[in-house]
């Protein structure tokens, strides 16, 4: 069931959520070994009510609502229709019944809780008051609740961030980071400092912090060839951010080959192998 209780006004949203929605496949590939490896440290357990907080597509809804059982409960938040919609989709397809799919952002708006559990693959490194957005989560979740979030270590200890951003930089290099990879700002690598995410996090009232650091063989965009890779690395990642901020046209033959360069080393005949370094964390209310 999809209830839209708020919507984001944030003006990109759609647009960017209907991009990922038609990477969904190649994100879901990339990015599964990350979320399975922060699930396996969390262990939700059956019976258990979880919030998925930025729940996009559905990938890992689907998962919690498997490990929770019929007599679990998942609550998806996202902020992007485009993904909550498709992420209703899959939930239809697998006849998926205890799940509720909620349209808006978890930092603010009213939770469903009270929750025993609450995960976010990558979803919470783009608030813009941690602190408040953590203090509000934790106020959704049942005395002794859990918290657990993946997100990732510095962009210069992830290559499959870093080499291809370069590359495309050096095209430009008079051109500023777009503003979600400058740093100190709410982005995909806001949350790369431990000591940082364990101030947040006590802050807004949690204990029994852990923060892991944790490596994993990532398939770059689900890409089996170079050529896969490149037109990924186009469409979502830091070096799409850039291509866009800088306005260069991805079809530049420029472009494509300054990405296939940076990309080449990571080519294998398993497919476009790149190593994953990312955090994981977890804490109890």
């Amino acid at each position: 069931m999809l209830l839209p209780i708020m919507k984001a006004e944030i003006a990109w949203q759609d647009a960017a959520g209907a991009k990922w929605v038609a990477e969904q496949e190649q994100t879901d590939a990339q990015l599964k070994p990350l979320g399975l490896a922060a699930l396996a440290v969390a262990r939700p357990g059956p019976n258990d009510r979880v919030l998925d907080v930025g729940c996009g597509a559905g990938q890992s809804t689907l998962q919690l609502a498997e490990l929770v059982g019929p007599g679990g409960r998942v609550v998806g938040v996202d902020i992007s229709p485009p993904l909550l919609a498709h992420a209703q989709k899959r939930l239809e397809q697998a006849a998926t019944t205890n799940v509720e799919l909620v349209l808006g952002d978890a930092a603010t708006m009213p939770l469903p809780g009270p929750f025993d559990f609450a995960f976010s693959r990558f979803g919470v490194m783009f608030f813009a008051d941690p602190t408040a957005a953590f203090a509000h989560l934790g106020s959704a979740l049942a005395p002794g609740g859990r918290l657990c979030f993946v997100c990732w270590q510095a962009i210069d200890l992830n290559p499959w961030a870093a080499a291809p951003l370069a590359a495309v930089q050096r095209l430009r290099p008079a051109q500023p980071l777009p503003e979600l990879l400058a740093p100190g700002r709410p982005g995909p690598f806001a949350f790369a400092e431990a000591a940082l995410v364990r101030a947040i996090l006590t802050k807004a009232g949690f204990a029994s912090i852990s923060i892991e650091p944790h490596e994993v063989e990532m398939t770059f965009g689900g890409a089996l060839d170079i050529d896969q890779a490149v037109r990924y690395a186009k469409v979502i990642g830091p070096a799409a951010r850039f291509l866009t901020s800088a306005e260069l046209a991805p079809d530049d033959p420029q472009v494509t080959a300054a990405l296939a360069e940076a990309l080449a080393p990571f080519v294998t005949a398993r497919g476009v192998l790149v190593p994953a370094r990312i955090l994981i964390v977890t804490a109890r209310r």
